[in-house]
């Protein structure tokens, strides 16, 4: 089974979702890329359908958009 991927920002509302989906799923079962550590997967979230952040994409490929924390266009600058 491949991981989920869970995209955010750092901002408070992402940092909350952060730590309730690896309670939820298992730190191992995610992967979570924080935007402001490292912006060159930005291009691979927008590609996955992400819109928005808090986001988790399932291994299925599903989006989940998570509450609402900062667009794509806000995280890109």
């Amino acid at each position: 089974m491949s991981k989920s991927v869970f995209y955010h920002a750092g901002c408070p509302v992402c940092i909350s979702a952060e730590h309730d989906i690896i309670e939820l799923i298992g730190k191992d079962n995610v992967d979570i890329v924080h935007f402001g550590e490292d912006n060159s997967r930005i291009n691979e979230a927008e590609n996955a359908g992400v819109k928005s952040v808090p986001a988790l994409v399932t291994p299925n490929g599903n989006v989940l958009h998570i509450n609402f924390g900062a667009s794509m266009e806000a995280v890109k600058g």
